[in-house]
């Protein structure tokens, strides 16, 4: 009975006599699998490239939302772990995540007073929502503080004391992205996610695509930022595939009201992965009851989509043809009902139009003045995100015939151009607060410019950009005693230079007479002097070294 144990032993020596070889042959051979499994060639496909896949439209793979597996298909896996591989066997032990990879950096993590709670289930749909504990009610009241302070130093002590808060991770996030720190704006992302989805229900599932988040509750709008935010440093980071598989996962939490508005982003992340057939999938199926075709960036994306797909030689001819076919179908209606796309998309693309197009109103300057804000807002955020995507001289010298086609109808009377200029009057009248939020969130700034007075006057905080009108609130903040919103411009100003001035002292409550506010003013003064002095106090100057001493003390080599 010793004689197989024996033999198996052996077996484990010889193997770990070849040491880190028989690892890398193993780690290439799964590299070289994967690549298999992805390769569009063997992807089962029905006619005219839309795939065949029996799974939901918007299922997750696991595999697929960590960026280290894409950043090895690109440059290999011992370019992307390096030596990374002997390291991770002293590691201490962490929970293995999906979302995020908890790193050796990060403070210890403890259990932070956040929680999921499954509400009910309808129609084979879960709905969940996160819940605040007591602990965390008050320190979420101390970060709202640190905010209205307008100092970020208030939100770092914050997180000092508590480093998993997620909204101060946020808002911070925001900050050092300013300050052109982004490595350290997205590792604080990363942070908040680890953070919510160790606080995941044991039934919640990142991949079926039938678990529900409400973003009127504000709660739940934490994971929906932070999941945006992190798929916005994949894509710059160059990982489009992976920031596509987030980008579903946002739009499954809730596909019917999509409160961050992802399905202007989705056709770019998926042109960007190359996911042609998902896209065309996702077209044919939602454009019944959604209305995908009125958006400009399904209209333009899905043609180019098909294009692409008929570009594809590995493809059958059949299939190809029929792929262009609809591409030119496709691309004429989208170039008919937004005629306000062609000019700036081709000056983006540094592309001169011939005299016929140039000289044509109806794409001319004429289309961009006349039609709606809104109409403007999708248009501008279409054509500064995905305009290099058309570069590409295949991709212009298809597009060329198809807008003289257009032309052609348009000089014709072609009833499809008369009814695209009555749809453009009646609809975009305005935008619903999604599209905004969305434009916000993606600072494209040929759409920010865009955006009405209504929204650019009121402040915009990066934990909570424009709230939902419609807010289910479960707990409330208590009402301060101080009410800064009373004080002047001027008082403002020197609380921000000195957090402890305060021109308006106590608030009086027998009346405001002329005589009361001179001696209000009086005292206000009085206390910015004496404020100044206390700073002027504090300020200390190092003295110079003395004559007697030149080279100082002499420590230095």
């Amino acid at each position: 009975s010793n004689k197989p144990r024996k033999k198996k032993k052996k077996r484990k020596t010889k193997k770990n006599s070849a040491g880190e070889t028989v690892e890398d042959n193993d780690l290439e051979d799964i590299e070289s699998l994967l690549e298999r499994i992805e390769d569009p060639r063997l992807a089962p496909q029905s006619q005219g490239g839309v795939s065949t896949d029996s799974r939901p439209l918007l299922y997750v793979e696991h595999r697929n939302l960590n960026p280290e597996n894409e950043l090895k298909r690109y440059f290999g896996a011992r370019a992307v772990l390096g030596d990374q591989r002997p390291r991770q066997r002293q590691r201490q032990y962490v929970r293995s995540m999906w979302l995020t990879a908890p790193k050796n950096t990060w403070p210890r993590y403890s259990k932070t007073g956040i929680s999921m709670q499954l509400l009910d289930t309808r129609r084979g749909v879960q709905h969940f929502t996160f819940e605040h504990h007591r602990e965390y009610q008050q320190v979420q009241f101390k970060f709202l503080d640190a905010v209205e302070s307008m100092d970020p130093n208030n939100i770092v002590l914050l997180l000092q004391m508590n480093p998993y808060h997620v909204d101060s991770l946020l808002q911070l996030s925001d900050v050092c992205r300013m300050q052109e720190d982004q490595e350290m704006a997205r590792d604080l992302i990363e942070r908040a996610l680890y953070s919510l989805e160790c606080a995941f229900h044991p039934v919640f599932s990142l991949t079926s695509g039938t678990c529900r988040l409400d973003y009127r509750r504000p709660e739940n709008r934490a994971f929906f930022l932070a999941l945006f935010k992190h798929l916005m440093f994949l894509e710059k980071r160059g990982c489009p595939r992976t920031a596509l598989e987030f980008c579903k996962l946002i739009l499954s939490l809730d596909p019917e009201d999509d409160p961050l508005c992802v399905l202007l982003l989705i056709d770019f992340l998926s042109l960007r992965a190359r996911e042609y057939s998902f896209l065309t999938r996702l077209f044919q199926e939602w454009e019944s009851h959604r209305n995908l075709s009125q958006l400009p960036n399904f209209a333009f994306s899905v043609p180019l989509a098909y294009f692409l797909l008929s570009q594809q030689e590995e493809r059958p001819a059949l299939e190809r043809g029929q792929a262009r076919e609809r591409a030119a179908r496709l691309i004429q209606l989208a170039l008919i009902m937004f005629p306000s796309v062609l000019m700036p998309l081709l000056d983006h693309c540094s592309v001169q139009p011939d005299a016929r197009v140039a000289s044509h109103p109806f794409f001319g300057l004429n289309a961009q003045i006349s039609q709606s804000p809104a109409l403007n807002q999708l248009t501008s955020l279409y054509v500064g995100r995905t305009h290099a995507l058309w570069k590409d001289p295949a991709v212009m010298a298809w597009l060329e015939p198809h807008v003289h086609e257009v032309l052609r109808m348009v000089d014709a009377r072609n009833a499809l151009v008369q009814e695209a200029e009555h749809k453009r009057k009646i609809r975009y009248q305005s935008a619903p607060r999604n599209i905004y939020r969305h434009i916000i969130l993606s600072e494209m700034k040929e759409a920010t410019a865009a955006l009405p007075l209504e929204v650019t006057s009121q402040p915009v905080m990066g934990f909570d950009p424009l709230p939902p009108l419609d807010s289910i609130v479960s707990y409330t903040r208590p009402e301060r005693t101080s009410h800064p919103s009373n004080e002047s411009t001027l008082s403002l100003f020197f609380r921000s230079l000195l957090p402890n001035f305060n021109l308006q002292g106590d608030v009086r409550h027998d009346g405001d007479d002329e005589a009361g506010a001179a001696q209000d003013l009086n005292q206000g003064v009085n206390r910015l002097m004496a404020a100044m002095r206390d700073m002027l106090a504090n300020i200390q100057f190092q003295e110079p070294p003395r004559e007697d001493n030149p080279e100082g003390d002499g420590d230095w080599d």
